[in-house]
């Protein structure tokens, strides 16, 4: 079994390759992780061309939704993208905080933060920043920020409960998220959770959607909504490779079900008594 450090590597070495593919190549597949398919162009993205902000140089095609069109983000906010990848969803946030504000771009993979710093330069953005370091141990400070907002992230983070913990501390008393993310209901193949490719293409490192939910409630966030869902159809010329023909019919009858939400939960103004009993917190 592999070790989370282990699946960490995985991510970021293929996320080192995507941020020198085409987008084409990367909105073909899950997420950018190969297997390219002929049945449709874009299984996981949603078109970000009309929102305000968008840079096409810096859209790789590896979202899963919108995050930033339901964030509640205001000017002069200060907010943070969790696996900024080249700075698309970094840039529409700006396009909402504007110049008053401050976003700041968190990515693991260092070929990810050279693209993203050479985009800012060239839009002259200079309350735009990226930091390299990993979303479960942010390079932040606490109470930080208004916002967070990630697209199709932290499905490929081995510890989720982390994330979850490191979101509340950087976030300001009464500050909130809005997250896209990919999430199952009912249990993937065994062959589809197990190969390296898939991981590193989201779908095999999603969780159970109401294990999903519950992670965020149990991180002391509260006024959770789930603002949006859709199904991910993944084509059969992928899943080929990964199904024989018993365990392709059975996918298709829909026993399990692959799905982007995006999720809106807030930090309370003030903190939750978490004690759970007479004298626990003495």
């Amino acid at each position: 079994m592999q070790t989370q450090e282990q699946l960490k590597d995985i991510v970021r070495q293929k996320y080192s390759e995507i941020a020198l593919q085409d987008k084409e190549v990367n909105q073909s597949s899950c997420c950018g992780a190969g297997g390219c398919s002929t049945e449709v162009y874009n299984i996981m993205t949603d078109d970000y061309s009309q929102v305000e902000g968008y840079v096409p140089d810096a859209d790789l095609g590896l979202g899963c939704g919108l995050p930033t069109q339901f964030a509640k983000i205001k000017e002069g906010d200060t907010v943070i993208d969790l696996g900024s990848g080249a700075g698309n969803d970094c840039f529409i946030a700006r396009a909402e905080t504007g110049a008053a504000g401050k976003v700041i771009g968190i990515d693991f993979t260092p070929a990810m933060i050279v693209k993203a710093k050479a985009n800012a330069e060239n839009l002259g953005y200079t309350n735009v920043e990226f930091r390299q370091g990993d979303i479960d141990n942010m390079p932040v400070a606490a109470d930080v920020a208004d916002v967070i907002v990630s697209n199709c992230v932290l499905n490929l983070v081995p510890d989720k409960a982390k994330v979850f913990k490191e979101m509340y501390r950087v976030l300001k008393p009464g500050g909130h998220f809005s997250i896209s993310d990919i999430v199952l209901v009912g249990e993937l193949p065994g062959n589809l959770k197990k190969d390296a490719e898939m991981y590193a293409g989201c779908v095999a490192g999603a969780i159970q959607k109401k294990a999903y939910l519950e992670l965020i409630q149990a991180s002391g966030f509260e006024n959770m909504v789930l603002q949006k869902e859709k199904p991910i159809v993944i084509p059969a010329d992928i899943l080929k490779n990964y199904l024989n023909e018993d365990e392709m019919a059975d996918f298709k009858a829909g026993h399990t079900g692959i799905f982007s939400i995006t999720v809106y939960a807030e930090k309370p103004v003030e903190a939750k008594d978490t004690c759970c009993g007479s004298g626990c917190c003495q």
